[in-house]
């Protein structure tokens, strides 16, 4: 039965290899069609890392007359690193699809629960975590044995066929073949991939004793901040990543250090975390890591797998654990669906999402390392726990789970007081005492006639001042007919808005006394007359057009109208209107303003070099683009009342080429906070209709995170933060001071108020109005499990 399944391998392997000899194919040559059927009897494999090797055997496992032929260039035991991370799940995934490798892989994994971070010399411990490790050279080995235990083909020191011969010659071809996949590149233009560079470099070595838990350490040295990655991957020895920025790479001298010296620096700059023992390398370089990621992941019989489909930071997790992951989908969906082109859909239809989350967890934590400076002058209690965090996948809910005992450490250390989570700590604004962190954050209403709020906002406000938010904030209020974005708009340019104002603010501090309302004034620019949001949002009204004004002569996009460029004296009158309605808002009640330079209305049209292409003092340079908006800062200002604060909402980026980055907003915020602002309100983009924004669950936090420590003034954070666990989690971590949520309050009203509860939270940080004290509880349901058997008899 060997010799003879031996025998119909090599003869189709023969005439495979025989195919495969009528030359290579030029790179423009297309792969060919999927097969009608989705289990491919002839799969070629490019690349023996661990997702090629493991996507070998569950396609030979899963039909032992499918012939699966592996190339790798390199030798056998060639690896990049020495240890690999597996997760729970991935390992779950395992046991039910190959119980063999499992089995092997569960008797060589060290596990440990631990993390420890050792920032100025004090080390804290987080327990409850949960990782399993082992050496890469295991891993090969335990996957080189399945495979040919299962009559897999493997080719080592062979370089594949051309991508094109090897779709012509075969069934699947399975591109495996890592970061800087070949395949990848012969198809460019069909997988359309993007490869993006970072700001650390990083050297992976090794040390001949094991960690006895996953370390983070942080050594400040004369030439910059460096970090240490080390976790054990056997009994006696442990992956050691040693990370720096470049600056503080080359200052340091590593640029012109041979690998020797570099291990030997390494291990001296970190000898207590390695307790005075030396590091060694395989071959090991300095390198920066590329985020990969591709538009497509398929091209008729050709699909990419692990790093040469995407790849996700080593602080986030292994790319490793990603590539099992997709052989595991990739052999699933093969043998789910009826045709080839079905089953590599279903493959990165399954995937994509899951991958897309991963890297923008891994893209986060890599930011935090990149950004370390900004962090190392928090205590070192609340910088471990910021550490642990940082991928926004640890969450202050889950830590506590884990390990209540630091979690509530490092509630303590914040001023917690017991029992309370950190979104119910009191925040002062100047004379202004916000007796929790939340926010409902403006949002356009277009229910005003003439400018008049009537009782829509009164409702609408007075409802989510009744849900237990500290701060609620009015929509956009604009300082002219002309500042308006629609008909709709409500505005404070006259007496009579300004009474209706006075009604919806003393109804407030009536009903929900402890909640502060907070008016944001704006003029809409050249973003102005235009349709109801419902009726065909920035598109110009039918009829009925208002004159636009803006910094430059520039429609926000085709077929918008061409606003005129503001002349010196109609910026004294802008000025003017918007000093004009900050004294109204005054006599309003209002206790907090905003002036809003975001999302390129007037004033941060002013700010952007995209929308500003003025030639005189109030264009060019950063400081001259400031120049406008700062003097209609320092106007407000002056009429606002002295004891209630003022915040600033800005667009900390454009999401465009060529427009505000994040080191403009830096200065942005700088400039403001010099000139008294007492918070800045960090939103992005909107600023330009062609902008890309990168969205993703609270994505716009790290600039935010970024003005706080940079600038050292408050901010407020918002964008798609939707739960409590994440206002606490920001709060507490100090990437945020308040934050500012919007659809969660259009879902929920009593969202503060349901947060509360959720949590078990009954004090000063939350008041649940008198009428509504009996829904303080969840309602109680239906029951759902069944009643338990009366008598149980052995059988």
């Amino acid at each position: 039965m060997t010799t003879d399944a031996g025998t119909k391998a090599e003869g189709a392997r023969g005439s495979v290899d025989a195919r495969l000899r009528r030359g290579a194919r030029p790179a423009t040559d297309s792969a060919q069609p999927p097969s009608a059927t989705s289990r491919p009897p002839r799969v070629a494999i490019i690349g023996g890392g661990p997702g090629g090797l493991y996507a070998a055997a569950l396609l030979k496992r899963l039909n032992a007359d499918r012939e699966v032929t592996l190339w790798e260039r390199n030798a056998p035991d060639d690896t990049f690193g020495f240890g690999v991370v597996l997760s729970d799940e991935t390992l779950g995934g395992i046991e039910h699809a190959d119980p063999v490798v499992y089995e092997a892989l569960r008797r060589d994994f060290v596990r440990w629960d631990d993390i420890d971070i050792v920032h100025r010399g004090v080390r804290h411990t987080s327990g409850g975590h949960g990782f399993a490790a082992l050496g890469r050279k295991r891993l090969l080995q335990i996957l080189h044995e399945r495979c040919r235990s299962l009559g897999v083909d493997l080719r080592f020191h062979a370089e594949a066929p051309h991508p094109a011969s090897l779709a012509d010659a075969y069934d699947l071809v399975v591109a495996a073949d890592g970061v800087h996949s070949a395949t990848r590149e012969t198809y460019a233009p069909v997988f359309r991939p993007q490869v993006a560079g970072h700001r650390c470099r990083y050297i992976w070595l090794a040390a001949d004793f094991a960690f006895d838990a996953f370390r983070f350490e942080t050594a400040e040295t004369e030439h910059g901040v460096m970090q240490l990655h080390g976790y054990p991957y056997a009994a006696d020895a442990s992956t050691v990543i040693v990370e720096m920025r470049e600056e503080v790479w080359r200052a340091a001298g590593f640029d012109e250090t041979g690998e020797q010296e570099s291990i030997e620096r390494c291990a001296k700059i970190f000898s207590d975390a390695l307790g005075g023992r030396p590091l060694r390398s395989n071959n090991s370089a300095w390198t920066t890591f590329r985020t990969v990621t591709n538009e497509r992941w398929s091209h008729g019989n050709v699909v990419l797998l692990g790093d040469a489909a995407h790849t996700a930071h080593f602080s986030i997790g292994s790319g490793t654990k990603l590539a099992v992951e997709d052989a595991l989908a990739l052999a699933a969906c093969l043998e789910e669906q009826p045709s080839l082109d079905r089953a590599l859909a279903a493959y990165e239809e399954e995937r994509r999402p899951v991958v897309a989350s991963t890297q923008r967890a891994a893209r986060a934590s890599l930011e935090w390392f990149e950004n370390l400076p900004l962090y190392v002058g928090q205590p070192p209690r609340r910088f471990a726990f910021n550490l642990l965090t940082r991928s926004r996948r640890v969450t202050h809910d889950n830590l506590r789970l884990r390990d209540p005992h630091f979690t509530e450490a490092v509630e303590r250390e914040f001023g917690c007081p017991p029992g309370t989570p950190p979104m119910f700590t009191p925040f002062r604004l100047r004379g202004l005492t916000l007796r929790n962190r939340v926010v409902v954050s403006p949002m356009d209403m277009y229910s005003a006639t003439e400018g008049l709020p009537g009782d829509f906002h009164l409702v609408h406000l007075g409802a989510r001042a009744l849900g237990g938010a500290g701060l609620v904030m009015t929509e956009m209020v604009c300082v002219s007919p002309e500042g308006r974005i629609t008909p709709g708009c409500a505005g404070l340019y006259t007496g009579r808005q300004a009474v209706a104002w006075r009604r919806i603010t003393d109804f407030v501090h009536a009903q929900a006394p402890g909640t502060a309302i907070g008016v944001q004034l704006g003029h809409s620019g050249r973003k102005g007359s235009t349709r109801l949001m419902w009726e065909g949002m920035d598109e110009p009204l039918p009829d009925g057009n208002w004159p636009l004004v803006a910094a430059s002569a520039l429609p926000y996009k085709p077929g918008s109208q061409t606003p005129r460029e503001l002349s010196r004296a109609q910026l004294t009158d802008l000025r003017e209107q918007f000093t004009a309605a900050a004294a109204r808002a005054a006599r309003a009640g209002f206790d907090l303003l905003e002036l809003h330079c975001a999302h390129g209305y007037l004033l941060s049209g002013f700010l952007s070099p995209l929308t500003n292409r003025r030639t005189d003092a109030y264009g060019g340079s950063l400081d001259r683009r400031l120049r406008f908006p700062l003097e209609v800062f320092d106007a407000v200002r002056a009429v606002w009342p002295q004891e209630r604060p003022m915040t600033v909402r800005i667009s900390a980026t454009d999401w465009a080429e060529g427009g505000t980055t994040a080191e403009d907003a830096v200065g942005i915020a700088r400039a403001f906070a010099a000139h008294g602002a007492d918070a800045i309100d960090v939103s992005t983009g909107q600023v330009v209709a062609e902008e890309e924004p990168e969205f993703g669950r609270s994505y716009q936090t790290p600039f935010a995170d970024r003005i706080r420590h940079e600038v050292g003034v408050p901010v407020i954070a918002v964008g798609a933060i939707s739960s409590w666990d994440d206002v606490n989690s920001l709060v507490l971590a100090g990437r945020a001071d308040l934050c500012a949520l919007a659809r969660p309050h259009l879902y929920d009203p009593h969202w503060t108020l349901h947060a509360a509860a959720e949590q078990g939270y009954d004090g000063p940080g939350v008041l649940w109005p008198a009428p509504y004290r009996a829904g303080s509880r969840p309602p109680r349901t239906g029951r759902t499990d069944a009643p338990k058997p009366r008598l149980s008899l052995g059988g």
